[in-house]
């Protein structure tokens, strides 16, 4: 069953394309911070605030509202310039990431922007802060999911598994994670810095209901999003298979663009592959 039009996902399409020339001009005026990360999960974030997530830019404490959490803090710059094109700050804001007194920090903080709903830094939290969230939502009776966004590296962290293990005990069907499995982090290839296959059976030991996706499929992410609605007896985990630095070709799969920004000098470039990528 197909949840999107061909015309919606040619417009969800074309915003991740703006969402990651922006991301590439923040990260180079910031000389700091993520760029592999942000660019492969823009689609996927793209997807969330404009499609998936039940959210109001203009009332953002809106009680009704879904909660995303952001597990791997270190790719703040796909959220905030999604959030900046989604309307909760003006776009020319993205240009003072990471800089001094700025609500934009390399990693979110809760209190300063609107919007955030958690502090992210440490890896391997963000999950048992979900699961949290999502329990405590069905105590209240309420209706609001939560969204964990979570990367494949921070599965190596112990914490990770103690809020799959809560939340598969407690069928929290209002809980849907989705990972960004782009195989790498910042010494390496995960599965040479430390294996995690297979991590779909893991999940589902775990008492999860699991669903790979090609993470570049704006049908695929919506359909995935939809059938974890749809599970009603336990939580849902999207296992969104990605390319690290995605719409760059330069950099595409290359470890070293985990943690380093690109430089002035190489924006222009890397523009003009987002845009030549985005034609294919």
């Amino acid at each position: 069953m197909a949840y999107l039009t061909e015309e919606q996902a040619k417009e969800l399409e074309g915003k991740a394309e703006e969402i990651r020339e922006t991301i590439i001009k923040m990260l180079a005026e910031a000389k700091s911070g993520h760029t592999a990360g942000p660019l492969g999960m823009a689609d996927i974030f793209t997807a969330l605030y404009f499609h998936i997530l039940k959210h109001d830019p203009k009332n953002p404490d809106w009680e009704e509202r879904d909660r995303l959490v952001l597990s791997n803090g270190h790719i703040a710059p796909v959220r905030y310039a999604t959030m900046a094109h989604a309307g909760y700050f003006p776009i020319e804001e993205c240009m003072t990431l990471r800089k001094f007194g700025s609500r934009l920090q390399g990693h979110p903080e809760r209190d300063m922007l609107p919007g955030m709903e958690t502090t992210s830094g440490p890896l391997g939290s963000g999950l048992s802060q979900a699961a949290g969230m999502a329990y405590a939502l069905r105590m209240d009776k309420k209706n609001n999911r939560i969204i964990c966004a979570m990367s494949d590296g921070e599965q190596q962290e112990g914490n990770t598994w103690e809020g799959a293990m809560f939340a598969g005990k407690y069928r929290l069907n209002n809980l849907t994670a989705v990972m960004d499995r782009n195989n790498i982090q910042i010494d390496g290839n995960t599965e040479d810095i430390m294996p995690l296959e297979p991590l779909a059976d893991k999940y589902r030991a775990f008492n999860w209901h699991v669903i790979e996706i090609d993470g570049h499929n704006m049908e695929e992410i919506c359909d995935a999003f939809a059938q974890a609605r749809a599970i009603k007896e336990k939580p849902t985990l999207i296992l969104a298979h990605t390319i690290p630095g995605k719409g760059v070709p330069s950099i595409e799969g290359d470890y070293h663009w985990h943690g380093n920004p690109p430089k002035k000098e190489q924006v222009e470039q890397f523009i003009a592959e987002i845009r030549e990528s985005a034609k294919k």
